[in-house]
């Protein structure tokens, strides 16, 4: 594991501590409010495309929203249990440190700086959508 002081280690599992706490909520608040809402009963009850599409979308949009903030649960999770088994902050490219100050600010990093630019360089392309 990368050399943090006790006191490091304590902010760094408070901050991911904390933001696990804070997707949870934010996942809570989106279900209950997906549920208050309902659009595809609204767009039904209207013979209208438009109304349809826009309720779709938002559907969507909520399904999609929820989505990405569990997966970042799921890094969070990862990063803990990284924490735990005294693997946390050691780059999984070239096995160096990742570095404090990146970790505070990005505390599910999987890579230094230097391999992250290298990843996000050779990878850039794969996320895009194309038409």
């Amino acid at each position: 594991m990368a050399q943090f002081t006790e006191e490091q280690l304590a902010q760094l599992k408070e901050v991911l501590q904390q933001r696990y706490l804070q997707l949870r909520e934010e996942v809570r608040d989106e279900l209950e409010s997906s549920g208050d809402q309902h659009y595809a009963d609204l767009a039904g009850s209207v013979a209208d495309p438009g109304d349809a599409s826009v309720a779709d979308m938002l559907v969507d949009v909520g399904a999609n929203l929820v989505d990405r903030q569990v997966n970042e649960m799921r890094e969070v999770e990862a990063a803990l249990k990284r924490l735990a088994d005294l693997d946390y902050g050691d780059c999984i490219d070239c096995g160096g440190e990742i570095g404090f100050d990146r970790l505070m600010v990005y505390p599910t990093a999987q890579r230094c700086v230097r391999c992250q630019e290298v990843h996000e360089k050779t990878y850039m392309h794969e996320n895009k959508p194309t038409l």
